[in-house]
């Protein structure tokens, strides 16, 4: 069976399409296979290295500091599905894909991965708690359950990958900033009185404190693969060249674009849309 499922992804004809090219052509696969790579390659230093006896994992849950306390918790959320995680941890339940720590753990990076699509904005009953805040306190809520510090990781992370356009057009500068996670969680914590206030002080501030929050672009990391494996960054920059076309039609956060604009046009796009001005351009691929 699995034979025939990758002979249906091998013949996969965008001109006769028997399933939409987004179930192929997207960040998730995008990121697998290049954690794959990075997994089979060693890039000193770099953000998504495999140091420390690292291994990979794609769709694993992040336990929330905000789960149901019972039934009906109208100030409650479900786990966080993490596009991927790198680092020094298992699967504490292979049937739910939730993520614990090593004791011994060093190294522990979250990443999420974006195509033209900004951080989700909130949760049910929270909605000024968005996506990157829900995940430095997933990753707060982690360490604690795994009996850690953030002191005893020696690299601890969380990064957005997106196409450089995107960053340069500042789209997620302003969410993945410390102040603005710090006070989104703090507000959150509030709504549960002093109930949560020892786990604010005692392991999310010192987990802010430790972690890194950064953009990190495809692009860049396509130019790192490509200095190690020339033949591998060719394939992978074809299938993302292949996921910026499709997704770009498919995102409601970016205007509709064709095919001949250009990077520059992107970029006015992009700077334009956040201003709220309506555009149509269009990018080669």
């Amino acid at each position: 069976m699995l034979e025939e499922i990758g002979a249906i992804l091998q013949s996969y004809d965008p001109e006769s399409p028997v399933f939409p090219p987004t179930m192929l052509f997207n960040e998730g696969w995008c990121l697998r296979i290049i954690l794959n790579w990075f997994s089979k390659h060693e890039i000193k230093g770099h953000s998504l290295s495999f140091e420390s006896n690292s291994n990979w994992y794609s769709e694993g849950l992040l336990r929330s500091p905000f789960l149901p306390r019972e039934r009906g918790d109208k100030f409650s959320e479900s786990w966080t599905h993490a596009d991927g995680v790198v680092g020094n941890f298992k699967i504490s339940n292979k049937n739910t894909s939730e993520i614990l720590l090593l004791p011994e753990a060093k190294r522990f990076v979250v990443l999420e991965a974006k195509i033209y699509s900004k951080l989700s904005q909130g949760v049910s009953h929270a909605g000024y708690y968005d996506q990157a805040a829900r995940y430095v306190a997933c990753i707060a809520e982690l360490i604690q359950y795994s009996k850690l510090t953030p002191q005893n990781i020696s690299h601890l992370a969380f990064h957005v990958l997106a196409p450089e356009l995107q960053i340069k057009a500042n789209i997620f500068t302003s969410n993945i900033s410390k102040e603005s996670i710090s006070k989104k969680v703090e507000r959150r914590v509030g709504e549960y009185g002093d109930e949560k206030k020892s786990w604010f002080d005692e392991w999310f501030v010192p987990t802010l404190d430790k972690i890194i929050i950064s953009t990190i672009s495809w692009e860049e990391i396509l130019e790192s693969i490509k200095k190690v494996d020339p033949n591998s960054h060719d394939n992978i920059k074809r299938f993302y060249k292949k996921c910026l076309k499709y997704n770009q039609l498919s995102r409601a956060d970016t205007e509709k674009i064709s095919d001949h604009d250009g990077t520059s046009g992107l970029i006015d796009a992009l700077q334009q849309k956040i201003k709220g001005k309506s555009v149509d351009v269009r990018l080669d691929m």
